[in-house]
């Protein structure tokens, strides 16, 4: 019976991965919805899918991305659908979700069960929101209170919401496609009454005034747009040259010319409007056979990245680590050999599917792998998991696959959470805007944090288990000691040459070699704690349990080069600041220092057997305790 665990650990792994093969809520319209989201256009200077607007647009709005009714849930391009051609059915979802009790009383409601509102009930408000909200932002973020916050958050989230609904067509407009005919029906008209009344002939003023009406109509839908849902017409234009709906039909003016893609878009948004499936799907799929001939390459990556954001293999991967780490604290209790099997199999699988996705982001963005916080914590994560794939093939007693999980477990849930102010493959600062460096400094400096925070997980796991279980016996110990010895001078080493490369990188990008931003001294924070943790090892000034220690605050001094001196609001790095992350810095931090401090107890009292009675010499009426802890 033994002898199959490993296979049957690994059956439900693979069931695992293939849940993410399931449809999902959009693939159940009749409306080919899938399809809709990977038609590729323009938000934020980047060329991504529908899909992908949908997803970002209703986390930033909603907090999730999918929105869950009475009579069911909605699939992220279901309410982005509804949103474009269906305004008035969208409005009536409970989509703002609002906790504060003052925002609240700023409309006059009392707190209750409700925390989810629509636009519909929200709307009388409008212009109270949006003078509340404008006081906020003249704030600085550390300086609002969570009222001031929550009022901000509300207004930017309307603002988005409204933007939307004002992408592919005016909204109120039932019948768009008509609309359109009957404006470039009038647009020659109206030039010739403009030419007409300028030589001081008779002219049609109800031409004109109809394309005044057109034009004031446009202009708003082009101010208000937040897609680019227009390609150019030379695909080497590249992003620069897509166009929203609004400003495309005010572009038509010139050209006196109708433009396809927007009457495509028009056609597609009456058919849905109109409840009629065949007619929209036939009309995406010549709109895609379009953009599939003119604009090839940008098709691809987005029908690429749609199918990605449904695979989702961060989420596939952070469910394997959890795997992962249950069959390796189920191998102390017993069926070791079987269960370490399973579990460095499956951490393999785990890898294998984070390096996909890691991969797949390079791929899409074309640079190397962190770019952003987002991307960083993917990049710890993963090159944690390396090095315990490494400690577990030599040691293959489960501690590096229990660390290299937990920690890939847990880097990609602080991505996930990351990830909820926007899109995560967005454009780059233009300090980070050269892939050599990228490529160097950025890649080795993370690699040394994926250490750090390796060596204080084996460290932690070392004093967990020695203060309060009995499983932490003299020969488990002293592999912990060594791994820990070993990450952290991988660590130093990697530290100390990713430091030297920011500096270079500075002295080209800003002129000197080293300035004391505040990024710059957390790095150097990290070599120097990595190297007074090594020379008090090698003076014989800390032991096992000094060298835990130590490596449990690297732990400190890591998160606070990587995520702290962001939050300080000052210098060249000072980027990604977010209010609700810094408590949570504050709490980790706390609780590194107990467990620094708990590695200090004495060992009689910890409950693991690192303590042994032995008869003194002198004294056989006495006995005195021995430690069993060697340098």
């Amino acid at each position: 019976m033994k002898r199959f665990i490993p296979y049957l650990a690994l059956v439900v792994a693979l069931l695992w991965l293939g849940s993410a093969l399931r449809p999902g809520p959009d693939a159940k319209s009749a409306f080919d919805l899938e399809g809709f989201g990977r038609l590729p256009v323009l938000v934020g200077g980047r060329l991504k899918p529908l899909d992908t607007v949908a997803r970002n647009s209703l986390m930033i709005i909603h907090g999730k991305q999918t929105l869950r009714l009475q009579d069911g849930r909605l699939g992220p391009m279901q309410w982005l659908a509804q949103l474009f051609f269906q305004p008035k059915q969208a409005d009536t979802h409970p989509l703002f979700r609002i906790v504060n009790p003052e925002v609240l009383g700023l409309f006059g409601w009392q707190q209750g069960e409700e925390k989810d509102f629509s636009f519909d009930q929200l709307s009388p408000f409008l212009e109270k929101i949006d003078a509340e909200g404008l006081k906020a932002a003249a704030l600085e973020s550390g300086e609002r209170s969570p009222y001031q916050t929550g009022v901000l958050n509300l207004r930017n989230a309307l603002l988005l919401y409204q933007q939307l609904k004002n992408s592919l067509r005016p909204e109120g407009a039932d019948r768009f496609a008509d609309e359109l005919r009957a404006f470039y029906d009038v647009v020659p008209k109206a030039f010739a009454a403009a030419d007409a009344q300028q030589a001081g002939q008779t002219f049609d003023s109800e031409a004109l005034q109809a394309m005044g009406r057109f034009v004031q109509r446009y202009q708003i839908l082009a101010s208000m747009g937040y897609v680019r849902a227009v390609p150019p017409g030379d695909p080497a234009a590249g992003p620069a040259g897509w166009t929203s709906a609004g400003e495309s039909l005010l572009d038509s003016l010139a050209s006196r010319q109708p433009n396809t893609i927007v009457e495509a878009y028009a056609r597609l948004g009456d058919a849905y409007a109109a409840d009629n499936a065949p007619v929209f799907n036939q009309h995406l799929r010549d709109l895609t056979a379009w953009l599939g001939q003119h604009q090839a390459r940008t098709a691809h990556r987005a029908d690429f990245e749609a199918w990605l954001n449904r695979l989702a293999p961060f989420y596939l991967a952070m469910g394997l680590y959890v795997l992962v780490f249950l069959l390796a604290c189920s191998a102390w209790l017993g069926w070791n050999r079987p269960l370490l099997r399973g579990a460095f199999w499956i951490l393999l699988l785990a890898l294998a599917v984070h390096t996909f996705g890691l991969g797949a982001r390079m791929y899409l963005q074309e640079r190397p792998p962190v770019t952003n916080l987002y991307s960083s914590a993917i990049f710890i994560g993963w090159g944690t998991v390396i090095i315990g794939l490494i400690l577990e093939r030599i040691y293959r007693d489960g501690l590096g696959a229990a660390c290299a999980s937990a920690i890939g477990f847990v880097t990609l849930i602080i991505a996930h959470h990351l990830a909820g102010s926007g899109d995560t493959l967005e454009m780059l600062r233009a300090v980070l805007d050269t892939n050599i460096w990228l490529a160097t400094h950025v890649v080795v400096i993370t690699l040394g944090y994926s250490a750090m925070f390796l060596a204080g997980m084996l460290a932690l796991l070392y004093v967990l288990r020695g203060v309060f279980t009995r499983s932490l016996e003299k020969p488990t110990a002293d592999s912990l000691t060594r791994m820990v010895y070993g990450v952290v001078c991988f660590a130093t080493l990697f530290s100390f040459v990713g430091t030297v490369l920011g500096g270079i990188w500075a002295d080209q990008s800003w002129g000197r070699f080293w300035g004391w931003d505040p990024k710059e001294n957390g790095a150097l924070l990290i070599v120097l704690w990595c190297a007074f943790t090594l020379h008090a090892r090698w003076g014989g000034y800390i032991r096992a349990r000094g060298l835990m220690a130590c490596a449990i605050f690297g732990n400190v001094v890591t998160a606070f080069s990587w995520f702290g001196v962001n939050m300080l609001g000052v210098g060249l790095h000072s980027y990604g600041f977010m209010d609700k992350a810094f408590p949570w810095l504050i709490g980790f931090s706390i609780s590194q220092v107990v467990l620094a401090l708990l590695a200090g107890l004495p060992l009689q009292k910890w409950r693991s057997p690192l303590v042994k009675l032995v008869a003194p010499a002198r004294a056989p009426d006495r006995s005195r305790i021995e430690l069993a802890e060697q340098a």
